[in-house]
């Protein structure tokens, strides 16, 4: 058992090798919760897509990244078995123990574990979606306190080709898993709104969207000529300036950042120190 104030954060790399900004979003926002809360927080990485490496059950706390490509690119790949039998790990953990491990999963991690819990139908969107968009939070969602302190809608980077839809409500009550959120509203859309977070187990969540993205980050994004000119042809250029203007908005992307994840880490800890 760690002793208070003494967390060990697992931080899972699925960026495949790729530049991304979303390790450092995460690394930072673990160490600015470290300083603010003075605790002895350490972190180690974990590069399992490349190097193969997966963190044992000496961690307090897993956070797993998004990445490029599909969800299905690890079937029969070593490192898919490595990070399912690791959640496998975790839940026997858990259920065998007062003292817990928290996990959250991020976009291509959340895909990954909608497979492996049969939540949802995992499938190719019809363009990618990329960009700062509003996210809708269901009757679940406001319960949630991962939440707490989030507008309804609330916004946040959303960056994936791949999305989950057609949730059997079955399939959720029997895992004890709920819907927080779900895809903005676009009447003008004959799609279904696929699902953007959920609490998969007391300790493990996950969202579709990057609760890590600051201003700093998706700014660099939106200012690739690849990535204005996608937006561009997706949404139309005011939507494109709309995005940029937004990152001033501390109402916007900044306020989820400030959230979730510090939340999630109050949770967590908290939750450590009175075991």
């Amino acid at each position: 058992m760690s002793e208070k104030n003494n967390i060990k954060v697992a931080v899972i790399d699925m960026n495949n090798g790729n530049p991304n900004q979303g390790m450092r979003g995460i690394q930072e926002i673990l160490q600015n919760y470290r300083d603010k809360n003075q605790l002895n927080l350490t972190l180690d990485i974990f590069d399992i897509r490349t190097k193969g490496e997966v963190p044992d059950l000496n961690y307090d706390i897993y956070i797993s990244s998004g990445g490029p490509g599909s969800p299905f690119d690890g079937e029969q790949e070593k490192w898919e078995r490595d990070f399912f039998n690791l959640l496998d790990d975790i839940e026997s953990f858990n259920t065998e123990n007062e003292h817990k491990k928290y996990v959250f999963l991020i976009c291509h991690s959340f895909q990954l574990a909608c497979r492996k819990y049969g939540l949802g139908t995992v499938t190719k969107r019809k363009s990618n979606a990329f960009g700062i968009f509003p996210i809708s939070i269901t009757d679940n969602g406001e319960l949630e306190t991962v939440f707490d302190g989030l507008h309804n809608p609330f916004y946040s980077v959303d960056s994936r080709d791949w999305q989950v839809i057609q949730p059997d409500e079955a399939d959720f009550i029997a895992k004890g898993a709920k819907i927080l959120a779900i895809e903005k509203e676009r009447p003008h859309v004959d799609l279904e709104r696929c699902i953007m977070a959920i609490r998969f187990s007391e300790q493990i969540i996950g969202t579709q969207f990057h609760p890590e993205a600051d201003p700093v980050g998706m700014k660099m994004y939106l200012l690739q000529d690849e990535k204005k000119a996608a937006i561009i042809a997706n949404h139309g250029e005011d939507k494109y300036f709309d995005m940029l203007n937004s990152l001033d908005d501390p109402d916007r992307i900044t306020l989820t950042q400030s959230v979730i994840l510090p939340n999630f880490l109050n949770e967590a800890i908290h939750t450590l120190q009175e075991a």
